[in-house]
């Protein structure tokens, strides 16, 4: 099993994306990319640690790659807007990569350009680390199957980017996803 860290907005709603994916085992909310140790969600919520709201990414390589990992996590958030998704904005909510090695660091590269290519506006997510990971509170787990799935915010902003995961990648997807 391999990991991989990716910021793209609000945990709540990469993590849900993430989780329904062949070859993933689990998907953490948590901090990285700041000042300061094991920093709270209000610290990190004020914009002062530095620290972006990020997940990681559990996965089998042999059932998927990190290269596919990446495409999904860039078709699935929009990595054009710097410091924001959508109505979260600041720097918590930067579109970033947090490289492991020096593998995922050269694919990180290729998936920008790839990304890129797709699109008008330029891609603004940075390739960050070596940072220290900091898992989230515990109620930040695994937010969409819980307290998620009743928060407008959360019902706004989660669905459409299931809707375009299952458009994009459908082969994919565990089974029980795809309804």
């Amino acid at each position: 099993m391999e990991q991989a860290i990716f910021a793209g907005g609000c945990f709540w709603c990469t993590e849900a994306v993430f989780r329904d994916l062949i070859g993933v085992s689990a998907v953490e909310s948590g901090y990285i990319g700041g000042k300061g140790a094991n920093p709270t969600y209000k610290q990190v919520c004020s914009g002062q640690t530095g620290h972006a709201e990020a997940i990681r990414v559990t996965f089998d390589p042999a059932q998927i790659s990190y290269g596919d990992l990446l495409d999904i996590h860039f078709a699935t958030h929009d990595p054009t807007q710097l410091n924001r998704q959508g109505n979260d904005v600041g720097t918590q909510y930067r579109s970033a990569i947090f490289p492991l090695d020096d593998d995922q660091r050269a694919e990180a590269v290729a998936g920008i350009a790839r990304a890129s290519a797709d699109r008008t506006q330029p891609v603004v997510t940075t390739i960050e680390g070596p940072a220290t990971w900091y898992p989230a509170e515990d109620y930040h787990q695994e937010y969409w199957e819980g307290e998620g799935q009743r928060n407008p915010y959360c019902l706004a902003v989660i669905p459409p980017k299931l809707l375009k995961l299952r458009k994009s990648f459908a082969d994919r997807l565990k089974a029980s996803a795809t309804t």
